[in-house]
């Protein structure tokens, strides 16, 4: 990053950080444990993967209007409309298949 990138920081907060930074002790690394086994050929993000997936949908206005006006605090639209898809999905699979879909 070139110097001047980035906006300067207020002098009252960077009081604070001041503040802050001059009151904390030193980090006692001694008391770290080490870490175990040998992590040199680990991978990050390997194992993860998403839930969900995001995709552009047409839906007619008038489904998207119903389920925005039954939205609430704890579930919203979309997730309204991604609930009754897989009720609906895993209706139709116990009809057609007797293998439950995870």
């Amino acid at each position: 990053m070139k110097k001047g990138d980035s906006n300067p920081v207020p002098p009252e907060i960077q009081a604070e950080i001041d503040a802050l930074d001059a009151s904390q002790e030193p980090i006692r690394t001694d008391l770290i444990p080490e870490a175990a086994g040998d992590w040199s050929r680990a991978r990050r993000g390997v194992f993860y993967r998403p839930l969900k997936q995001q995709i552009t949908l047409s839906l007619d206005a008038d489904l998207i209007d119903w389920f925005k006006t039954q939205a609430t605090q704890e579930e919203g639209y979309q997730t309204s409309i991604n609930r009754v898809l897989r009720e609906y999905v895993e209706t139709r699979a116990k009809k057609q298949n007797p293998l439950k879909i995870e």
